[in-house]
Formats: structure tokens, sequence, C-alpha cells
């Protein structure tokens, strides 16, 4: 069953390529979605794909790219369908 998510990264996860990473890992596992960076510093992620799939991308999202130091990672379902064929970066 497909679920989706809205996830917040915080700490030092924007000039890191935390995005770029999180997109080849969103990809790699077949989910769909956007990943943006936010004014607060924090990253925005919306995602959707299946369970065992989302809980091998949020393993990756409290460690992230070799440059980053995750602090928090926040994950919550969404209600809302997320429109997407692919997974994107938002400029």
């Amino acid at each position: 069953m497909e679920k989706q998510l809205k996830i917040i990264v915080r700490g030092k996860v924007q000039g890191v390529y935390f995005r770029k990473t999180t997109q080849e890992k969103a990809q790699k596992l077949g989910l769909k979605g956007k990943v943006r960076n936010e004014p607060d510093g924090s990253v925005l992620i919306y995602v959707k794909g299946n369970e065992k799939d989302l809980e091998a991308f949020i393993d990756f999202c409290h460690i992230g790219p070799e440059r980053a130091r995750v602090e928090q990672v926040k994950a919550e379902p969404l209600e809302d369908p997320i429109e997407a064929s692919d997974f994107i970066i938002e400029r």
C-alpha cells in the first residue's frame, strides 16, 4: 500500500548537496515527490511510495550526504495526494 509523507530535516542540511543526494536516493528506491530548501535552513520533503522503501528513505534522511549534520528528522503522514511522476528538486 502506498503511503505519503511530509518530512522536515533540520541541522546543517543546506549547501551540502542534501537535496541532490535525497533525489538520488528517492529515485533509487522508486519513490515520487519533491524536495526543497526552506528559508529557516531546513529541508522540506514530500514523498510517496511503499512503506518499506519509505522507511529506508527516512533512515537515509537521518544521515544525509557526507557534509551534512542532521539534527532532527520529523516525518508525518500526508492526507492530500502528492501529484508527482518522479522525484524532483524544487528551486
